[in-house]
């Protein structure tokens, strides 16, 4: 597997990653109102780092640099818990500055453990009753 910096070419599958990978986990929203057009809406003027495998792109991480924060990491459903996750998270970090900060929605448990138990820790809860999301550290 290669972490690489994703190019324009390579948006058409990152748009369908973020999509399916939404759909199947995102258990809490509204399914009907994701579009592949968010993808290119909810990144804009992010560093964009892909996973790639036999030319497969297996995931992404979207970054804001300027504020050392990690917006959206998604794996493909088909490569999740296989590592992506985990190798796409060591090169977003080596990318910034610490601390690193990232949000999490508060009733996405499977996310909440994976950075738990990559050493990211539960700073604050915000957000309201219906969105709610954990401020997230890495230090």
């Amino acid at each position: 597997m290669i972490i690489k910096v994703a190019s324009e070419s390579d948006y058409a599958d990152l748009r369908h990653i973020y999509l399916e990978s939404r759909r199947k986990s995102f258990h809490w929203a509204n399914k009907e109102e994701m579009a592949l057009e968010d993808f290119d809406k909810h990144t804009v003027d992010e560093h964009i780092l892909l996973a790639e495998e036999d030319s497969r792109i297996l995931g992404f991480a979207s970054v804001y640099l300027p504020e050392d924060f990690i917006h959206h990491l998604f794996v493909h459903p088909d490569f999740a818990g296989k590592g992506v996750g985990g190798q796409l998270l060591k090169a977003s970090i080596e990318k910034m500055n610490k601390p690193i900060k990232l949000k999490c929605v508060s009733e996405n448990h499977k996310a909440m453990k994976f950075y738990e138990n990559n050493g990211w820790k539960k700073v604050v809860e915000e957000g309201k009753s219906e969105e709610r999301y954990w401020v997230m550290v890495y230090e």
